[in-house]
Parts: structure tokens; sequence; C-alpha cells
């Protein structure tokens, strides 16, 4: 796994934590999602198209900053631990978000990078850890990814004010990367990827935890990045 993910930028792992502590997150994950008062600041949707409470591509932000028990799970720790395997034991926690699909909301999340989000850094590692608490397959908005190239972000903008950011290139070795629920990818801040819209009855939520060098966390800290403001293109 990690010579595939640091020779294309991606990997995937498809039993990443167990049944129960899927239900686990699970509960927190909804109760989070369901606070419409608590998570008000931390809440937007990826859409651009919609209003707190009806979102279509719910995004919140650093959800353990409202649960301190997701910091203290198993999932937390976990991946850690992986990232630190992949990148190095300096690899540290900067920020964490839930992403949920709507049922029949049909609405794609556009080809990105991350790291378009991101300040630039003299230390580029970093790594996305997206955790599939509902099973995801290509119908609800499973991850895709584009095999990563260089280490180096293309344009991007943003189609309706407040929505996620695009960036044009070819899909044509786009890899579409089923999962159990449970199961999980990691990737790079420069990998293309991008999710299908919700068209099943079901929910699609994901957790994800980006993960970096404590010293680029400080770094961002020092000039009053902490992910949870403006979405806007940074890394120009």
């Amino acid at each position: 796994m990690k010579e595939t993910f640091l020779k294309q930028g991606f990997a995937k792992f498809p039993s990443f934590i167990d049944s129960e502590e899927v239900a686990r997150i699970g509960l927190i994950y909804d109760e989070i999602l369901e606070d419409l008062e608590s998570a008000s600041h931390l809440r937007s949707d990826l859409s651009g198209e919609g209003t707190v409470g009806v979102e279509k591509i719910t995004q919140i932000m650093c959800p353990s900053s409202i649960s301190t028990n997701l910091k203290k799970s198993k999932t937390y720790k976990q991946a850690l631990k992986q990232a630190q395997h992949l990148l190095g034991s300096d690899m540290a926690l900067d920020f964490d978000m839930l992403i949920n699909k709507r049922p029949y909301t049909d609405t794609p999340t556009p080809l990105h990078q991350d790291a378009a989000y991101w300040i630039k850094m003299p230390d580029k590692r970093a790594v996305s850890c997206w955790i599939a608490i509902d099973p995801a397959i290509e119908e609800n908005g499973c991850m895709w990814f584009i095999p990563r190239e260089k280490l180096e972000v293309v344009p991007h903008s943003a189609a309706i004010p407040g929505a996620a950011l695009s960036c044009e290139l070819s899909t044509e070795q786009a890899v579409c990367i089923p999962l159990k629920a449970g199961g999980a990818t990691f990737h790079d801040g420069f990998t293309p990827h991008f999710s299908k819209g919700n068209t099943t009855e079901f929910h699609r939520r994901a957790l994800i935890l980006n993960f970096r060098p404590k010293a680029m966390i400080d770094l961002e800290r020092s000039m009053g990045i902490d992910h949870q403001g403006e979405r806007k293109v940074r890394n120009k």
C-alpha cells in the first residue's frame, strides 16, 4: 500500500475499521449532522446551492471540536498510525471533516486537488484519510482518483460562489474506488479526485482526516490558518 501511495498518490485500505467502530462513529456523525445549532459556524453546502438543514452535500469542518470522543476513537488513532507509516513519524492531525451526500440529490463533487485549498508549504507532505461510514459505490458518490504525476497545483475556481473548487483535467485515467462501510482511501494533496452524485435512497457519509508534519501545522496556525474559514483558492 505504501509503495502504491507514493507512486500514484492514492491507495485503498478495504477494511480500515471494523463494523463495531463504524457503528460508534456513525452515531457520533449523525448527532453532529442533525445538530444544526452547534455546527452552524462549521457547516456549509459544497454544492453552493442549499441552506442549512436542506444541503445537498453537507460539509462540517473540524467535527472533533464538537465531539471530543472522535479524537479519542480507534479510528483517529489508527488513521494517525497509518499516516505516519506512509509519510513519517512527524505526521500529525491537521484537521478533520464530515461530508454527507443526501439521498436523491445527484450532485457531484467536482474534480479538484485538496492542495488548492491550502497555503503553500516548504514541506509538501500531506495525506488525507477518507473513511466510508456507509457503503460507497459509484451510484452514491464513491471516490474517483487520477494518478498524480507532479507535486503541483493546477488552476482552480468555484463555479458558484461558496461551492467546491474545481479544475479542468482529463478524467480518462480516473480510477473508481468503491468501498464497504469501514473501508478507506489515503491520498495526498496533489492527487486529483472527484465523486459523482448520490442517486440512491440512502445517505453517503464519509469522515475525512488530514495529516501533515507537525512543524507545518504550527506554521499554518501562526499564519491564522485553521481550516474553518472561507472556502477559497489558497495555493496559487
